[in-house]
């Protein structure tokens, strides 16, 4: 058994190259020989959001903190609040993120295939984020 202490996890900058705005995130993976699970602890303040992206076989977000947006490439955009589960199916792009006016902070889920757990693509337009 191995327990990370909430002070222990410290949250770092997100990579600026896959999200927009100023996104922390504790990384939680699987460290064991063969393990393929990738988490994190994603902290979005209003108006961050992720990168278009994908994910080879799915993803999970749990809302744990504030309001955010969800999105898959063609589909409305929907609200997310404290206790929401989404599930994205394998390969389909989308992202996630904070409202406009709201910070959101979410646990991320994913299963590596050949050590890729995401595939990043371009950042999500200001007109993408703002569209219903």
């Amino acid at each position: 058994m191995k327990i990370t202490r909430r002070d222990d996890a410290t949250p770092n900058a997100a990579n600026p190259d896959w999200f927009t705005g100023a996104v922390t995130a504790a990384r939680h993976d699987a460290d064991e020989p063969g393990a393929r699970l990738a988490m994190a602890i994603v902290a979005f303040p209003p108006g961050a959001r992720t990168n278009w992206h994908t994910h080879p076989t799915g993803q999970t977000l749990v809302v744990t903190e504030g309001e955010g947006w969800v999105r898959t490439e063609g589909g409305a955009k929907e609200t997310v609040r404290v206790g929401d589960v989404v599930r994205f199916a394998p390969g389909v792009r989308h992202w996630h993120g904070a409202t406009a006016d709201s910070p959101m902070t979410h646990v991320a889920v994913s299963e590596a295939v050949d050590g890729v757990s995401v595939d990043w693509s371009e950042p999500v337009s200001d007109d993408d984020y703002s569209a219903p």
